[in-house]
């Protein structure tokens, strides 16, 4: 039997979610946890591995096993042996064609950004901090030269293994909500630090530092030496995988992240 489960965590405790030798990360949590409510060793796959301190609202992992049990036990036995950081939404049976990660058609992320001259505190793991005043609409302009198809070389880390830095971007919206800057992005998928590198060029520019068409500029150039600085991973928060209506996978309310 094949079980798709949501996930949601606070990666500020976290190395990541794969799993690394002799260091904390979500993949290590949720199969200790899991394998405790299978009573086997549990492997499990997720939509997108997130890095170290970056969070999750609805990540999607698949599992095979043969253990019966209901949906709801996969969910309370899972959190009954999770860490606090780390909690099961829901669970649902899934035929074997469902893949976590090859099965998604979109992804959503959303990048944080507490915008005011003083640091914060109790928030300090929960968003970025941008001291400089931030024009939203500057930033604004500028996602738009990102939109549709391309390749985002410039936009990924030097060690990113993607085979192809093709990616399409459907939507990149630039939003104030008194103190935050929020960046909403939604892609078929993502390369290694592209939010994050996408989000530095965008904070740049709506510092006053560079001009909007500079993003499409750096995109151009595919070259990620020019793509400025990597916006630090507390701020990002991976938000929504889509998949086809045929898997019948629970879609919840998006929550708010910060207010």
């Amino acid at each position: 039997m094949r079980i798709a489960l949501g996930v949601e965590y606070d990666g500020s405790a976290f190395s990541g979610w794969q799993t690394q030798q002799g260091v904390p990360t979500v993949q290590e949590a949720m199969e200790r946890a899991l394998s405790k409510v299978a009573d086997h060793p549990v492997n499990v796959v997720c939509a997108g591995r997130t890095d170290a301190g970056v969070h999750a609202a609805c990540q999607v992992i698949h599992f095979d096993t043969e253990a019966r049990r209901p949906d709801h036990a996969w969910v309370f036995g899972a959190n009954a042996n999770l860490p606090p950081e780390v909690s099961a939404l829901w669970a649902r049976p899934v035929v074997e064609e469902f893949h976590a990660r090859f099965s998604a058609l979109r992804r959503r992320y959303r990048y944080v950004i507490l915008n005011r001259p003083v640091r914060p505190t109790y928030l300090a793991w929960r968003c970025a901090w941008e001291y400089r005043p931030l024009d939203e609409n500057r930033m604004a302009q500028a996602a738009q030269y990102l939109l549709g198809e391309h390749d985002f070389s410039s936009y990924r880390a030097q060690a990113c293994q993607a085979k192809s830095p093709v990616r399409t971007i459907y939507r990149l919206d630039v939003s104030r909500h008194g103190a935050f800057v929020v960046i909403d992005v939604e892609a078929n998928a993502f390369l290694h630090h592209m939010v994050r590198n996408i989000a530095g060029v965008l904070m740049d520019i709506g510092a006053g530092k560079r001009e909007p068409e500079w993003a499409g500029e750096v995109l151009a150039a595919r070259d990620r030496a020019l793509g400025g600085v990597t916006a630090p991973p507390h701020g990002l928060y991976l938000q929504r995988i889509s998949y086809p209506p045929r898997f019948d996978l629970p879609v919840l309310p998006e929550q708010p992240t910060l207010w």
